[in-house]
């Protein structure tokens, strides 16, 4: 799932209560976020592409492959009230569209299938919407959204670089609506749909979007649960240094593992053959145990595969970290980083196309913190950077394991 318009750049901001003011500043939800939320559905996508998205001469001759499976996020809610909220979305297919013969129509003759490296046609929406709340029980909620969005298309040419499918990028309104059964303050199971209607200017059909997923809304500790946290014994990072190495000696396995076989992450068209990272990372907040929240700045210099060529990057980003593991050595962690505004320095790499100068930084990967004061870390990780498919042009680049080593303090 690549990422659109903020992917979700999380604010600044830490608080306490006063018993935590003196144990940890880091160990309460902000205030900003404790009404904030996040949403993750799984459903079908509508989209009727035929002949009628095709630019003038080509004819379709067989039936066009629409995957139904796709995914529609709420990367970043805010509640103002409980009737009324504003959040950020993203949708996109799971596999994307993919035509199959297509003949053109020259002085009459209609030639057999029209040669092009691939008749694939890949859309996401992302939107700002508005979300009004109308609770029917004490367990259940009826809603309805409206906004506007971005749709970005990547269409495809022939071999004389004429366009078949055109590449769109447009603004668009969005509606929504869904029934939501909340199981607490925090978790909620919802079922819904949602809405975008044609652009003929474009030749873009309406897309509609049905079904569920699960709601979660930040809500503070209480006391007595971040006390016990304390009580388990946990020490939490507040910043440390990074300094990495990144080397495809190994090959990019792991990162087509969970770009293609699962898709967990995101690859890239241009591959990076070696790399050095220098991170600052701070904690903006920690539950008791598991979850933690860190903000990063990063800067990277790249060699890619194929032509040798060298590049710079610079980030800052979001980090989600799960400490899953708690012994007396270490603290063992898994984390993912999702939209990271960067800049790339070069739009070009190994003939692939990154379309801008802007784009997304996304890492996934697993670490360590350890030594009796937790001031050593140890970590492993995959890369990404894309635009997120705001530029028609994203053809990405795909990061392979990289090591990193760092110290608290």
């Amino acid at each position: 799932m690549q990422g659109f318009f903020i992917r979700f750049l999380v604010v600044f901001f830490s608080a306490s209560t006063p018993f935590l003011r003196a144990q940890d500043k880091q160990a309460q939800v902000p205030p900003f976020l404790q009404k904030s939320y996040f949403e993750v559905n799984v459903g079908a996508i509508h989209y009727p592409f035929g002949q009628a998205n095709l630019e003038p001469t080509y004819l379709l001759q067989s039936a066009v492959e629409i995957p139904a499976a796709a995914v529609r996020l709420v990367l970043f809610g805010y509640e103002f009230n409980k009737i009324l909220s504003a959040q950020i979305t993203y949708m996109r297919p799971v596999i994307w569209v993919h035509y199959g013969q297509i003949g053109q129509s020259k002085n009459g003759q209609l030639t057999s299938d029209i040669p092009t490296s691939y008749k694939m046609v890949r859309m996401n929406v992302g939107g700002l919407t508005l979300k009004s709340t109308l609770p029917i029980s004490n367990r259940f909620s009826l809603y309805g959204e409206a906004g506007l969005g971005t749709i970005t298309r990547k269409g495809f040419a022939d071999k004389l670089e004429n366009q078949v499918v055109a590449d769109a990028n447009y603004a668009t309104f969005l509606f929504g609506a869904g029934l939501k059964y909340h199981i607490n303050s925090k978790w909620a199971l919802q079922v819904g749909a949602n809405y975008s209607p044609e652009n003929k200017r474009y030749k873009q059909p309406a897309t509609t979007f049905v079904g569920s997923g699960f709601v979660y809304n930040f809500r503070p500790f209480t006391v007595k649960r971040l006390q016990d946290g304390i009580n388990y014994g946990y020490k939490h990072p507040k910043q440390w240094m990074q300094v990495a190495y990144t080397s495809n000696t190994l090959g990019y396995a792991v990162n087509n593992a969970v770009s293609d076989k699962i898709p967990l992450f995101w690859g890239g068209e241009a591959e990076v053959r070696q790399g050095i990272s220098v991170s600052y990372f701070r904690n903006v907040f920690h539950g008791p145990k598991v979850f933690a929240l860190d903000w990063g700045v990063n800067a990277s210099v790249w060699q890619t595969n194929v032509n040798r060529e060298n590049f710079f990057t610079l980030s800052v980003f979001p980090v989600f970290r799960l400490n899953y593991w708690h012994a007396h050595a270490f603290d063992a962690y898994f984390y993912y980083s999702v939209a990271g505004p960067s800049y790339i320095s070069k739009t070009e790499l190994d003939n692939n196309k990154m379309g801008s100068h802007f784009t997304f930084q996304d890492n996934m990967g697993t670490g360590i913190f350890w030594g009796a004061k937790r001031n050593l870390n140890t970590e492993i990780r995959i890369g990404h950077y894309s635009n997120g498919n705001t530029s028609v042009e994203n053809e990405a680049v795909k990061v392979p394991l990289t090591l990193g080593l760092g110290y608290v303090f």
